[in-house]
């Protein structure tokens, strides 16, 4: 059994995408809970998210994985820009309180030129600041592939915001194989090593979710270009070992892959193939 999606578009309303997904034939989806280069969100139907739960449970749906804006910075240099992103997600995180029990996955931030220690101080407070103790959301800090100033290009940078974190158990990660494989962890040959690094440095237990995407550049590039399944560097056997593997066993996993809707289709397929 795996729980497996693609990224939908909420223009249409929570109940369209869940049909939506059912169509495609997966049993989990990403979307954006506002728009990813602008930060304008849609506003809730209470009724319409109830449908969508409906839904969810007469198809027994896995955790779905929202995801932050794009322009979220908690880490930003600009005081502005993180005090718009602080706002960002306490208004997120309380709209997600009407889908309870889901993920909120975002990109750390980026640092822009601070140095990654402030950054990760920054969004820890972020995170301390927007965090409440009878949220049902788990926050997903995602695995960053490096490029420009990006926190979160390792384990270790991930693990220091976590332990800043005082409601820490409302944190998880958000594993990104195309960022992982970019930030120079090598999934391909030595997958075991890399859990094994994972482990000992944040914990299996933090893992809720994968972003399972091919690259188009090899190991350590810092580059961050996700690729169709199987026609990057990642491989096709590599994305097979990782779905089959017992570290990522019952976590929904959600194609970012350049795919039109039919490429989603058929990828959902072959994903489903395999388990």
């Amino acid at each position: 059994m795996i729980y497996i999606g693609c990224h939908l578009t909420v223009t249409n309303g929570y109940e369209a995408m869940g049909r939506q997904m059912v169509d495609f034939g997966g049993n989990t989806f990403a979307w954006f809970t506002r728009n990813p280069r602008g930060g304008k969100s849609k506003d809730i139907v209470p009724e319409d998210v109830q449908a969508l739960s409906a839904v969810l449970a007469e198809k027994s749906f896995g955790k779905l994985v929202a995801h932050g804006s794009y322009t979220m910075n908690l880490c930003s240099a600009n005081p502005e820009t993180r005090a718009n992103g602080l706002d960002m997600l306490k208004k997120d995180l309380e709209k997600m309180e009407y889908l309870p029990g889901q993920y909120y996955n975002f990109h750390p931030g980026s640092h822009t030129g601070q140095g990654a220690e402030a950054g990760i101080e920054q969004i820890a407070e972020g995170l301390n600041k927007a965090l409440f103790p009878e949220m049902r959301t788990t926050v997903l800090l995602e695995t960053m592939a490096g490029k420009g100033s990006e926190v979160g290009r390792n384990f270790e940078e991930l693990k220091e915001i976590i332990d800043r974190v005082e409601l820490s158990d409302k944190l998880g990660v958000c594993f990104d194989t195309c960022h992982t494989w970019d930030s120079g962890y090598d999934i391909v040959n030595d997958l075991d090593g890399v859990l094994g690094k994972f482990e000992k440095i944040i914990g299996l237990s933090r893992l809720k979710a994968v972003h399972f995407n091919d690259s188009k550049n090899p190991c350590g590039s810092a580059k961050d270009r996700h690729e169709k399944l199987g026609q990057g560097f990642i491989g096709m056997e590599a994305m097979k070992r990782i779905a089959q593997h017992p570290a990522f066993e019952g976590l929904p996993f959600i194609l970012e892959t350049p795919n039109d809707d039919e490429g989603y289709i058929q990828e959902i397929a072959t994903v489903k193939s395999w388990l």
